[in-house]
């Protein structure tokens, strides 16, 4: 089967989609939830696909120092190696090498770097991340680029954004075509929009099957992001998915999604789910909080995950005092399954072109709190 995107629907900017990959459909917009050391944290495979995700984002950087990409394919591939038989997108490691690791050194060659685990020295080329990839078995490959630091004058930018369109064009000519596999392009140009033009321009010459906007959520902020999200977007292919990486909260999904983005990723609703951070429609909730202790609402009484029909606020808060590793579980659960079933909601507007009024709904809820009193047990 031949990796594919087709784009079924259009309200707007927002798009709705569908990608065909060797282990299966995604339809777009899409999350993915982080699984960075082959593992989504707190999950067992299966539970990340019943809240309803069809693909998961591993990470080159943390698999190549361990267990070593070699190893991953000689057991089967990541695919087999963490029992997940739907797609796999993996990060460059371009992202982790510049925040992780120690002493980098950034050449026309690529990158050598300290291994943040044992001080092992190590070198990425947009070879070598493209063959370790190939060795994950990952369904969709992403070219090996420099992340763009953030603030950055615009001649730092653009000597950043030049040296990643050179590492691009190397990223493909290293890959290796097969069917229902994919290779995407990375646009970068921090927050200058001349320079996000010229990325998207050259990486439409090189030629890739997806594209991602790279060097965002960073630092600059919501409103930074969008505008520089709507002086990128339109300069990117119509027949082909676009990946806004590492967002984000929430109303970022919603805006990018007005705004044409197809994918996402992110570690906030895992991550959250261990700092006992809850995503729920009327924001988000600490449920270490102590007003939780004698509640015996769901996390979100709307919500019809595993943790919302089966255990209260009240529990899972003591759970968390006590530290006991099902409390994160069930937050993770919970997050995990919000993301998921915004996603989906977000894809039955574009479908009968009510996004707008989806998204109105979606801010005032969001921005409404958490109400103590709402449907409170025999209240």
């Amino acid at each position: 089967m031949k990796f594919n995107y087709q784009k079924l629907q259009q309200d707007g900017a927002a798009r709705r989609g569908k990608i065909k990959t060797a282990h299966g459909e995604i339809d777009t917009p899409a999350f993915m939830p982080v699984g960075t050391a082959a593992t989504v944290k707190g999950m067992l495979p299966e539970q990340v696909a019943e809240t309803g995700a069809q693909i998961l984002l591993g990470n080159t950087y943390h698999l190549m120092l361990r267990p070593t990409a070699e190893r991953v394919a000689s057991l089967g591939g990541l695919h087999k190696f963490m029992n997940w038989n739907k797609p796999i997108l993996t990060d460059s490691g371009g992202f982790q090498v510049m925040s992780l690791s120690k002493l980098r050194k950034i050449t026309e060659e690529g990158v050598t770097f300290q291994s943040h685990i044992d001080g092992s020295r190590h070198s990425l080329t947009p070879e070598r991340s493209i063959e370790i990839q190939h060795l994950l078995d990952a369904d969709i490959t992403m070219s090996f680029d420099e992340c763009t630091p953030f603030p950055a004058t615009e001649a730092v930018a653009a000597d950043s954004m030049h040296l990643s369109m050179r590492w691009a064009k190397r990223s493909r000519d290293a890959f290796k075509r097969r069917d229902g596999y994919g290779i995407f392009g990375i646009v970068q140009g921090s927050i200058y929009p001349e320079l996000r033009k010229e990325s998207a321009e050259a990486l439409k010459k090189i030629g890739f099957d997806g594209y991602a906007i790279g060097g965002l959520a960073v630092g600059e902020g919501q409103e930074l992001m969008f505008q520089t999200l709507e002086t990128t977007v339109p300069n990117l292919p119509e027949d082909a998915p676009r990946y806004l990486m590492g967002v984000g909260k929430p109303p970022d999904l919603v805006g990018a999604v007005l705004r044409g983005v197809d994918m996402f990723d992110c570690v906030l609703p895992t991550r959250s789910g261990r700092t006992a951070q809850a995503f729920t429609r009327r924001g988000t909730i600490n449920m270490m909080n102590a007003r939780h202790k004698d509640d015996l609402r769901p996390i979100d009484p709307d919500c019809s995950c595993y943790a919302c029909q089966n255990y209260s606020r009240a529990y899972i808060n003591h759970l968390l005092k006590c530290q006991e590793m099902l409390g994160p579980m069930l937050i993770t659960r919970h997050n995990l399954h919000y993301y998921q079933e915004l996603m989906a909601g977000l894809r039955g507007a574009i479908e009968t072109g009510t996004l707008n009024a989806f998204a109105s709904k979606f801010h005032e809820q969001y921005a409404g709190g958490d109400i103590d009193e709402l449907l409170t047990v025999g209240g």
